[in-house]
């Protein structure tokens, strides 16, 4: 691959680390893309968002790609993860501190299963205060780390596979099959109180976008040692 192969058009599947922005990730292909083959400038962009605390696939664009970016962002997400039941926080993940504790002693796994049907189809959502959507030119989590809080509105997301693959109380482990712009993490708050309890996102990876894979993705560092023995 050359650097003319980056400006034409690339599309890369990266596996995110923890504790990575999607942001971080694009800044470190696109350095060493240009370091590589000296090009001062080459436009990469990726194809939605993951949050730091998740891991897993990332598709990023290059070059003439960039302008296909919309469309696999519009395409169906899978996830797995783990919803811890019991106490919920603000940002509905770990990125903030537990806030209020519920009883679990009455959740089976019976519950569990019958409760994700209530779930499937179209459903209305609110996403989490803490999240990049605009309001008045200003990101949510601004507002919401400054204490400032606002009303959010909902919006209907589609609910295509939800599915309990363990319980290991308080941890549930789950896989789901969504459309755009669903937050897994209000998906966790929601699911916590439809059992009269609580719950928070505790573990998050993507594992599918449209018919990519994260079983065909590079981590970053695969895709730094590839780039340099590759031809100029």
């Amino acid at each position: 691959m050359t650097g003319e192969d980056f400006k034409s058009g690339q599309v890369l599947l990266i596996d995110k680390p923890l504790h990575w922005t999607s942001f971080q990730a694009v800044n470190k292909l696109r350095w060493h893309i240009k370091q590589r083959f000296n090009i001062k400038k080459i436009k990469v962009g990726h194809a939605g968002t993951l949050d730091p605390l998740a891991t897993g696939l990332l598709i990023i664009c290059t070059g003439k790609q960039t302008k296909e970016i919309n469309t696999y962002q519009g395409q169906i997400k899978e996830y797995t993860g783990t919803f811890t039941l019991g106490a919920t926080t603000p940002s509905y993940d770990l990125e903030t501190q537990i806030n209020a504790t519920f009883a679990t002693d009455h959740i089976s796994e019976d519950l569990l299963i019958k409760t994700t049907k209530d779930f499937l189809g179209d459903i209305q959502q609110k996403p989490p205060i803490f999240s990049a959507i605009k309001k008045d030119g200003k990101r949510l989590y601004e507002l919401a780390r400054k204490g400032e809080t606002t009303e959010i509105q909902s919006r209907t997301v589609s609910i295509l596979e939800f599915e309990i693959t363990r319980v290991n109380l308080p941890n549930v482990e789950f896989r789901v099959v969504c459309s755009k712009g669903t937050y897994i993490r209000s998906l966790a708050n929601d699911f916590g109180a439809a059992i009269n309890s609580g719950a928070h996102l505790s573990a998050l990876r993507r594992t599918k976008i449209g018919d990519f894979s994260v079983n065909n993705a590079q981590t970053i560092e695969d895709f730094i040692t590839e780039l340099s023995v590759v031809d100029s």
